[in-house]
């Protein structure tokens, strides 16, 4: 009950994902049983808020252009808007991509700086607002009843629900974007530069031919390193972001009225400060992208 929350509590719940997965007794939501779950287990409220986060960047871009474009007709609120974001992107490729041509570059960067930028900005939204809500919906529609034994028994209050809503905080969603862009850059250094090139990078690099099983090493850690980097980057950052919002929200609920307006204070200031990490970070998500399928793309002589 709310009565009873903790200040341990009230963290590990924000921190923790509504976790779905196959147990012994079947499929289940269950908070208790995460462990039982193994591999099959899924963070249903990052995928859904990546998803949803997603299909609102591909709608309000594909309604923001218009079906018959004419160079001569000024651009107007929403196309202005994303016109600015495909110039920036475009910029950021010319400079970054070098002169290698792949048209898949560009919508990707402009895909990655979107949605990451999207689920950055859940960030923004006050820590107990949408759990608490989620947590409310969840109870009234699926809440457990103890009298006629009705609805889902680990339902027994709002509280029972957690759920997360800033996918860039989930560490599966980071790497797992980053480990696309890994992929994505193992197939372009061979369909680019041919097999033979793209293992002469892993085998007579830095020490030449003599020292090949000592290249190879060194050149893997940095090859696998980049993707784990990248991914672990945007996470680091974005799951700070959202501790310090939580540490300030307990000066809200659990201290005197002096430091909840102290914390009131403070959860503005590292708001709008926050707004740039925000930004940030997915713009350095884009441009390593960017250069890490340059790299893929350039055909140096070995």
């Amino acid at each position: 009950m709310a009565s009873e929350l903790t200040t341990e509590g009230y963290i590990s719940h924000h921190l923790t994902n509504l976790t779905c997965g196959k147990t012994p007794e079947g499929w289940t939501c269950n908070p208790y049983k995460v462990d039982q779950m193994g591999f099959w287990a899924f963070h249903v409220d990052s995928l859904l808020w990546s998803v949803l986060l997603g299909s609102i960047f591909i709608l309000v871009f594909k309604m923001a252009m218009p079906k018959n474009l004419d160079s001569n007709s000024t651009p107007k609120g929403t196309q202005n808007f994303v016109e600015m974001c495909i110039e920036f992107v475009e910029d950021n490729v010319q400079s970054l991509f070098g002169s290698a041509k792949n048209p898949l570059i560009a919508p990707l960067a402009l895909t990655v700086f979107a949605w990451i930028l999207l689920m950055n900005l859940m960030d923004l939204v006050p820590v107990d607002f949408l759990p608490v809500l989620a947590g409310h919906i969840a109870y009234a529609l699926f809440g457990y009843n103890e009298v006629t034994g009705s609805g889902v028994e680990w339902i027994k209050g709002p509280e029972s629900l957690y759920f997360k809503v800033v996918p860039t905080t989930d560490p599966n969603i980071t790497l797992g974007m980053a480990f696309a862009v890994f992929i994505l850059t193992i197939y372009y250094s061979i369909t680019v530069k041919g097999a033979k090139a793209f293992l002469a990078e892993l085998t007579l690099h830095p020490f030449g031919k003599w020292l090949i099983p000592v290249n190879f090493v060194l050149e893997m850690v940095n090859f696998i390193a980049k993707p784990i980097s990248l991914g672990l980057r945007l996470f680091g950052n974005l799951y700070a972001g959202e501790m310090i919002f939580i540490l300030i929200a307990l000066m809200l609920f659990f201290s005197s009225i002096p430091v909840g307006i102290m914390g009131f204070g403070l959860h503005l200031v590292w708001a709008l400060f926050h707004i740039l990490i925000v930004a940030l970070q997915a713009f350095i998500f884009m441009a390593l992208t960017i250069a890490y399928l340059a790299m893929a793309h350039e055909t140096e002589e070995h």
